[in-house]
Order: C-alpha cells, then structure tokens, then sequence
C-alpha cells in the first residue's frame, strides 16, 4: 500500500515506553504516532531524547521508534564491547518485537552506520534507508582516510587524559558541530549525568568500534533495501559529508541533502522531518513504479 494511503488512515497513537530483552542487554524504546513505521537512530552519545523533537514533527505521518543503543540512559548491556553489528542486530529483534513488514529507518552518524549494518544483516526488515553522514571511512582516499581515523583517536586521547567534556569537545571541533545553527525554537541539550555516562560509553567502547569498522559494500549492494546516502547541507567541508556522497557513487544513486550540518537532525528537527518524508514517500514511488 502507498505510504500517502496509510498516512490518510491514521490516527495518531500516544507514545509508549516500553523494554526488550535482547542477546546480551535490555533495550528501552519508545513508540508513537501512527502510519508506516519509522525507526530514528541518533549518532554519538545521542539517546531516544536525542531525537524527541525530530520525531514529534513526523508522528503525524508515521509510527516512530526511537530508542537508547544498549549501554546508554535507560538501556543496559551485559558485554560491553559493541560493535556496529552488535547495534543493528539490537536493532533486528526490536524490528521484530513491533512489525512483520519491512521498516524505513533513518539515522545519522553512527546511526547512520547501524543502518546500513541493518540493511547489510538484516535486509528482509528494512524498506528504505536513510544514512545521514555515515562514517564509512574506507570509502574516502587514504591520506583523507588516515586523517578521518587520527581525529577518532586523538578525540579518544584526549578523552583519556583531560575526561569526558574534553573528548566531546575534540569530537565537536572534527565534526564542525554548530549548536548556533538550529531552529529558533530548538534549545540546546542540557547535559545531565546520562548524556556524560553516554558520552563515556561512547568514547571508551563506541568510537573505537568504527574506527576498525569495515562495511561489506558487496552486500550492501546487493541488499534489496533501498539505501539512500544523505548529507548535510552545512557540512560540505568535513569528512563525513564526503563519506556520504562517495557511499552514494558506490552505490549508484543520489546523495540526498538534509538541512544543517552534522548535527542537523537535532538542531534543525521541523525542516529535516519534511526532508525525511519527501525522501521516503519519493523512493518509495520510485520502487513501485520499477
């Protein structure tokens, strides 16, 4: 069925708090609206709150579920070492807990990765995906690539002698992370003690799984999802908007732009929601008509 039908038929459902045992941790996640479902990853120490106002401006159109990757806020893990693939297969059994029919899901960043992860283990589950900025490094030409993987350790080093605000802020500065650049009515995060426990999972165990992460292109070309590459329309000078317009070479399609810079899903939520959904109800017509 067209997503334009079902989106008619919907009525917006109220959000759901729920938890799902998994190999290995309990995930915290969160339902709410109505329609096709839609699945948001947040990048970095990013929790399900990461994407609260992203997926307040889309619930009018789709079932969303946000969640905590296991080991950040409300979720837990019992092996803390963490892979990309240990993340998408997270993903797999929360799939399976809501829908019987292939989700589209959007993420940005190491959400971004996790979903071309879930695309590459998981392709049954998956309609149409959007990778906001992956961090596919091996895609970008070697002294870029060495470049791209210094800035992870030194952002780690530094995380190491000087803490955790230090290591976020070295993130920040490789990122071009522009907190000015947002919607008028979006506030900045508070950083309250779970956003630091999340950013400490994050530099101790996350970052350095992409680092020595490497994405099976061949499966992922092969992958019956519809895999579509995105990028920021501020961030043209750093390496993960690169990364985005070469997965998109790789793959043959379109690298699609989305407002702001890196962290645009976040500080720009109202004009990325319609983005995302002229992304998805496009794709989605053009797998029909194909």
């Amino acid at each position: 069925m067209a997503i334009e039908g079902l989106i008619e038929r919907a009525e917006i459902t109220p959000m759901k708090e729920s938890m799902l045992d998994v190999p290995g941790a309990r995930l915290r996640h969160f339902v709410r609206g109505s329609g096709p479902l839609l699945v948001l990853i947040a990048g970095g120490p990013g929790d399900a709150s990461m994407n609260e106002a992203l997926a307040s401006h889309l619930e009018d159109r789709y079932t969303v579920l946000t969640y905590d990757r296991r080991g950040l806020s409300g979720s837990t893990t019992d092996e803390p070492e963490v892979t990309p693939a240990t993340h998408a297969d997270d993903l797999s059994h929360l799939l399976s807990a809501h829908t019987s029919e292939p989700a589209h899901v959007f993420g940005s960043s190491l959400g971004g990765l996790i979903s071309l992860e879930l695309a590459v283990r998981h392709p049954e589950q998956v309609g149409v995906v959007i990778a906001h900025e992956a961090p596919v490094t091996r895609l970008l030409p070697e002294p870029e690539r060495v470049a791209a993987i210094q800035d992870f350790l030194g952002a780690e080093e530094v995380f190491q002698a000087e803490g955790v605000m230090a290591g976020l802020r070295r993130s920040a500065t490789f990122l071009d992370i522009d907190p000015t650049d947002r919607e008028p009515d979006v506030e900045p995060a508070a950083w309250g003690p779970d956003m630091l426990r999340n950013a400490e999972f994050l530099l101790t165990y996350d970052t350095p799984a992409i680092r020595a992460h490497v994405l099976d292109l061949a499966e992922l070309k092969g992958s019956p999802a519809r895999v579509v590459p995105a990028a920021g329309e501020s961030s043209r000078h750093i390496w993960p908007h690169k990364c985005a317009r070469l997965l998109a070479e790789e793959l043959g399609t379109t690298c699609e732009m989305l407002p702001g810079g890196h962290n645009g899903y976040a500080f720009r939520p109202r004009a990325t929601a319609e983005r995302i959904h002229q992304v998805l109800t496009e794709r989605s017509r053009q797998s029909v008509a194909s």
